[in-house]
C-alpha cells in the first residue's frame, strides 16, 4: 500500500514538473525562433544595427536605436506616473475604503484592465489628445523654451503616449498590489497597533511585509507598458529620432508600434530587421524580469 502511494506521489511530481518544463521550452523556443528569423539582418548590419539612427527601407538601412529608446523612454515615464497612483489605489481599497464602496471600486478598477487597448487608443486620440493639446498651449513660455516642451502644441506626441500607457498600467499594478496587501496577516497590523502605531504606521508595516509582491506588481505594469502596441500605434507617429522632447511630432516610436505598422507590407531584409527589433524587446523583457527577481531576492534576505 505504501509503495503504491509513493508511486502516485512520484508520478504526480513528474507530471507537474513536465508542465513546468513546458514553460521553459516555450520561452526558449520563442527566443530561438526570433534569433533565427533575425539572423540575416544581424549578419548584414552587425553591432551597428543596435546603435543605428536610420530606418530607411528604401535605401536598405536599418537601425533600431530610435525604437529601443522610444520603448524604454515611454515605458519608464509611464511607470513613474502610474506607480504612486496604483499604490495609492491599492492602499485605499485594502486599508482605508469603507466596506460599502470597496466592492464597486474594486470592480471598476478591474474593469479598466479588461478594456481592449484599441479602445484606449481611440479614447486617447479623441479625448486625451485634445486635452493634452490644451495643456501644451497653456504651458509658460519658460517651459516651452526647454528641450522637453519645445515645438508646436499639437497634442499628438510622446506626452500623450506616456499618459495613455500610465492609464493602462494603473489597473494591473493596483489590482495585484491590492491582493498582496489583502494577503498580509492581520497580526502584522494588530502588532503595530499594540505598540502604539498610528494608522499610517500600521499601513507602512503592511507595505514592508508585502514589499516583494508590490515589486512584482510594478514589474508586471512595466511589462504591460513595454509590450503595448495598438494604443501607442494610434497616438505616435513612426519617426526615427532619439529625443527627450515630449510634445514634438518628431518623436521616437516604440518597437511594438513600429512592427505593427510596418510588418504587413514588409518583405526581404526589412522583415528580418523588424523581427530583430522584436528580439530586442524580448531580451529587454527577460532582463527586466531577472532584475526584478534579484531585487525581490535581496529584499527577502533583508
Amino acid at each position: 500500500m505504501l509503495s503504491r502511494f509513493r508511486g502516485r506521489d512520484l508520478g504526480f511530481r513528474i507530471g507537474t514538473g513536465a508542465f513546468a518544463a513546458v514553460i521553459v521550452v516555450i520561452v526558449a523556443g520563442i527566443g530561438f525562433e526570433l534569433w533565427r528569423q533575425s539572423a540575416l539582418s544581424l549578419q548584414k548590419f552587425g553591432f551597428a544595427f543596435w546603435l543605428g539612427d536610420i530606418w530607411d527601407p528604401v535605401s536598405g538601412e536599418f537601425g533600431a536605436k530610435p525604437f529601443i529608446w522610444g520603448t524604454l523612454y515611454s515605458s519608464i515615464l509611464a511607470l513613474a506616473l502610474a506607480t504612486p497612483i496604483s499604490l495609492g489605489i491599492a492602499i485605499f481599497l485594502s486599508e482605508l475604503c469603507p466596506a460599502r464602496f470597496r466592492l464597486p471600486l474594486t470592480f471598476l478598477t478591474e474593469l479598466l484592465a479588461a478594456i481592449p487597448s484599441i479602445v484606449y487608443g481611440l479614447w486617447g486620440i479623441f479625448v486625451l489628445v485634445p486635452a493634452v493639446r490644451s495643456f501644451e498651449q497653456a504651458l509658460p513660455q519658460a517651459l516651452r523654451a526647454t528641450p522637453l516642451f519645445s515645438g508646436p502644441a499639437v497634442g499628438v506626441g510622446m506626452l500623450s503616449a506616456v499618459l495613455i500607457l500610465a492609464i493602462m498600467v494603473i489597473p494591473f499594478t493596483s489590482s495585484v498590489a491590492r491582493e498582496v496587501l489583502k494577503a498580509v496577516p492581520n497580526a502584522q497590523r494588530e502588532a503595530a497597533y499594540a505598540l502604539g502605531a498610528t494608522k499610517w504606521e500600521a499601513i507602512r508595516a503592511a507595505l514592508f511585509y508585502a514589499r516583494t509582491g508590490i515589486i512584482g506588481s510594478i514589474i508586471l505594469g512595466f511589462g504591460r507598458a513595454l509590450g503595448e502596441t495598438m494604443a501607442v500605434t494610434i497616438i505616435l507617429s513612426v519617426s526615427g529620432v532619439v529625443t527627450f522632447n515630449l510634445i514634438s511630432q518628431a518623436n521616437p516610436s516604440t518597437i511594438a508600434a513600429n512592427i505593427a505598422l510596418n510588418f504587413p507590407d514588409s518583405s526581404g531584409i526589412k522583415i528580418n530587421a523588424l523581427i530583430a527589433t522584436g528580439l530586442v524587446l524580448f531580451a529587454i523583457t527577460l532582463v527586466t524580469n531577472f532584475i526584478a527577481r534579484a531585487i525581490i531576492s535581496r529584499s527577502n534576505v533583508q
